[in-house]
């Protein structure tokens, strides 16, 4: 007999790296090599700092798992000022920069890593967020309201591919303060 499906509510950070195939073609040993130290150095520990858990990596990207939604976007925010001043000397050309998106959902479990609609939000969401970016949903900014410092612009809601209802989108603010639109 199967074991039990088990499930927790998580906050779900999504985070993909803009232009990764560009870089790789262009540097692949380097591009790798700084991809490890961005990780190794900031993002790993960022994610430890605001109580998470990296749940998966892959070549361009990651998603980790938070208990609190608040903690979630404080490490997004951490996460995408951090980059910023790594990139600051960076050439253009060769800056890794992130999108990130933050949801909060019901997921299942299973070994090490999350699945279900709460995981497959954020990376739409993710998706949707310009370079540097931070995308969250509605159900994440009803809990971060007024306890974070950055702005909200509400986006409105959006069909996102394979997600059968639309989501209310909001789009953080990096660096500015706190001031609810």
């Amino acid at each position: 007999m199967p074991e039990p499906v088990q499930r927790r509510l998580a906050a779900i950070l999504a985070a993909d790296v803009v232009g990764y195939s560009r870089l790789m073609g262009k540097d692949e040993e380097g591009t790798l090599a700084a991809l490890t130290a961005h990780r190794a150095e900031l993002i790993e520990p960022c994610i430890d700092d605001h109580r998470g858990r990296v749940a998966k990596t892959t070549g361009d990207g990651m998603r980790a798992e938070f208990a609190s939604v608040v903690d979630a976007v404080r490490c997004a925010l951490a996460f995408q000022n951090g980059m910023r001043d790594r990139n600051a000397d960076a050439l253009e050309d060769s800056r890794i920069e992130f999108r990130i998106g933050v949801n909060l959902g019901d997921v299942i479990v299973q070994e090490d890593d999350v699945y279900g609609d709460g995981v497959n939000v954020a990376a739409r969401l993710e998706g949707l967020a310009e370079p540097g970016g931070i995308y969250i949903s509605s159900g994440v900014f009803d809990h971060v309201e007024g306890k974070i410092d950055a702005e909200c612009e509400d986006l409105g809601e959006r069909e996102l591919k394979n997600i059968a209802r639309p989501v209310r989108v909001y789009k953080l603010r990096i660096g500015t303060p706190k001031s609810w639109l």
